[in-house]
């Protein structure tokens, strides 16, 4: 699958991705690159990748595919910075949770020749925890992986990305940059908005001690993607703000509606809300539990 495989961001994702890999049986070597040393020495020891840079220009010297596993607002910089170092043949993929930034980005920095090896890609996994420490090799299995791939992409630099997810245990698909983005900001982005409102709205009021204290297993449920780390969250907000403001004026027209219906005691329109929502989620149910420990 490679010979020289360099994570940028050997976190969650990226340290997952490397041990995927191993537990795989690929033989090339992985190196990671970051910012921070001690944290790249604690991956390093803790078997997940084989040698670490903290420069950029020396960790991709040689590979032959890089993985840009770090926070959207990176993202820029990072290619910026690629451009002058990447072998000729080296294909390029990155993590990310919105694909329309990522790209516009990639397309103002890399060149013709570095553009058709880079593949955008997106996998539908995570946790509420992060860092190489919550990393294993487990977390891609069964669940998918999108690439959008860009019609400037050779076939061959897709086919590598593809296999690399697949290796890793993952249901590789495929759709364009912009519907994913739409259908991301509905699935997962809106649903990290609403955690992460509710829990500051209750943290902020006066008595917040006494409702944590009462809270239950739907509230625990609800707000567990509220633990997720907020500056990949926050990048994510700004890097597919439109699709993300679009969804959260629908919902506050919903929930406005909901909200009028309650005030003159509705009961029809409450019931139909309800109900509509019952048989839904009862519809999707066995998609939506087979994915029940997935947090993206």
């Amino acid at each position: 699958m490679f010979k020289r495989l360099c994570i940028v961001g050997v976190g969650l994702i990226g340290g997952s991705l490397a041990r995927a890999l191993r537990a795989a049986g690929a033989k090339g070597e992985i190196v990671g690159c970051g910012r921070d040393p001690d944290h790249l020495r604690l991956a390093r020891d803790l078997g997940v990748i084989d040698c670490y840079e903290t420069d950029l220009a020396t960790a991709v010297a040689g590979a032959d595919v890089v993985v840009l596993s770090t926070p959207l607002g990176a993202m820029a910089g990072l290619f910026t910075s690629l451009c002058d170092h990447l072998e000729a043949d080296c294909v390029i993929t990155d993590v990310g949770s919105s694909k329309g930034s990522v790209v516009n980005e990639a397309r103002a920095a890399l060149t013709a020749g570095q553009l058709a090896r880079f593949v955008p890609g997106h996998p539908i996994a995570g946790t509420e925890k992060s860092g190489v420490e919550a990393s294993f090799a487990e977390l891609f299995h069964q669940r998918r992986v999108i690439l959008t791939p860009l019609d400037e992409n050779l076939p061959e630099a897709v086919a590598r990305i593809r296999l690399l997810w697949e290796a890793a245990g993952s249901e590789v698909t495929e759709m364009s940059v912009a519907h994913h983005d739409t259908v991301l900001a509905a699935t997962s982005h809106l649903p990290h908005m609403l955690a992460y409102t509710l829990v500051d709205t209750l943290a902020r009021m006066h008595d917040k001690d006494e409702i944590f204290g009462y809270a239950a297993g739907g509230f625990r449920d609800f707000t567990r993607i509220a633990s997720s780390d907020p500056v990949m969250w926050r990048d994510v907000c700004i890097a597919n703000r439109e699709a993300i403001l679009g969804m959260i004026g629908r919902f506050q027209a919903d929930l406005t509606l909901l909200a009028e219906a309650i005030e003159a005691g509705d009961s029809s329109v409450i019931s139909d809300v309800f109900n509509r929502a019952k048989a839904a989620r009862d519809r999707y149910a066995g998609r939506l539990d087979a994915s029940a420990d997935v947090i993206e």
